[in-house]
């Protein structure tokens, strides 16, 4: 009798699928997606802390525009998930006073486009309150929603504001990418007694990535202002946050064939900024990359250059900094533009070509 057929060998099989061989990180992961590692996030903040709210556009009976308020109207009712009307400018200004008054809102934006009819109560109140009243006021309140480019929704949907954001004092500014990010840095902004700008991505919504029993215990929390390195390397740094992750992680795939290993640091944080890791990565590398979705000038990719060359790390590097970033131009509608007008992971690999093309030439040979 053949053993791959024998019904004993299915029963040991059966057996043993039960049982569990690993206790490691990875082996033990779950994946969840974006979407639910955030839902995980609001819902256990606000079975914590009977302060937390939430407000915006579909966010109660229609469990959010993007599904990320899922189940918590049914949950905590219509005082704590508040449908507002399409007025930005009204339940911004609402969440604003709320947490004047020692609440802790979480005022969600069907986009950060339309957080443009709200900037006023963003900047002018909330990030400048607790400087301009001496300390007195503290103004615990985050602002969350799909930033930078979805897809086919053209120009006046399609922008990141993380340079926008990030420019302002009083701002803590967030952009997390995997699911892990997504949870505990939301935790987080929602704890933190500083206005909380949260950048989430829209294209990211649905992926799942894998989170250990750590990160779906309830306590899981992940610091403000601190990098994570997501994948090592010696030979070049790239520095990438949200979904340019995912693109510097596909160049950096590409490129190990080739025998250049890239250090991708995901910032994770905007502002603050964790420019420690990034220049003890440029100390171990000398030479660096920048990758956003946003526009070239005046952006993330440009303040950190200038931080490098405005410090000692800028003697550490070998070849001048590339910035890898979307086209300046409006997002075009057409598909084939679109996709030209945001960077791809072909665009991180020419630049670090242009960067170390010696090195890759070298390591072809």
């Amino acid at each position: 009798m053949a053993l791959k057929s024998s019904p004993v060998l299915f029963g040991l099989l059966a057996r043993l699928s039960r049982r569990s061989f690993s206790t490691s990180k990875a082996l033990a992961s779950k994946p969840v997606t974006v979407r639910d590692a955030l839902n995980q996030a609001i819902d256990e903040e606000m079975e914590r802390d009977d302060k937390v709210f939430v407000l915006g556009e579909e966010v109660a009976q229609y469990d959010g525009a993007y599904k990320v308020t899922r189940g918590l109207w049914k949950k905590y009712g219509d005082k704590r998930v508040i449908d507002t009307p399409i007025t930005e400018i009204g339940f911004a200004g609402i969440a604003v006073g709320a947490a004047f008054a020692g609440l802790r809102p979480i005022c969600e934006f069907m986009t950060f486009n339309f957080s443009m009819q709200a900037i006023d109560h963003i900047i002018n109140s909330a990030a400048k309150t607790f400087y301009m009243s001496a300390g007195a006021v503290p103004v615990p309140v985050v602002f969350r929603g799909p930033n930078g480019a979805a897809a086919g929704v053209a120009a006046q949907h399609s922008q990141c504001f993380g340079a926008w954001y990030g420019h302002c004092p009083g701002l803590k500014v967030l952009m997390p990418y995997s699911s892990e990010d997504a949870k505990g840095l939301l935790k987080a902004a929602i704890r933190d007694n500083d206005p909380v700008v949260f950048l989430e991505d829209e294209i990211l919504y649905g992926m799942p990535f894998p989170m250990s029993d750590e990160a779906l215990a309830p306590d899981f929390v992940l610091p403000i202002g601190k990098a994570k390195i997501e994948r090592p390397g010696n030979h070049i740094t790239v520095v990438c946050a949200g979904k340019a992750t995912d693109t510097a992680l596909q160049a950096a795939n590409e490129l190990s064939g080739k025998g250049i290993e890239c250090e991708v640091i995901n910032l994770r944080s905007i502002r603050p900024m964790d420019f420690d890791t990034i220049a003890q990565s440029v100390a171990k590398t000398h030479h660096l990359i920048t990758v956003e979705q946003g526009w070239p000038q005046s952006g993330i990719g440009a303040e950190i250059c200038a931080r490098v060359m405005e410090s000692p790390t800028f003697f550490e590097l070998d070849a001048p900094a590339w910035r890898v970033s979307g086209a300046d131009v409006p997002m075009p509608y057409a598909r084939a533009l679109e996709a030209l007008a945001l960077p791809r992971a072909a665009d991180v690999v020419a630049a670090a070509a242009a960067v170390i093309g010696n090195k890759i030439a070298e390591a072809a040979n």
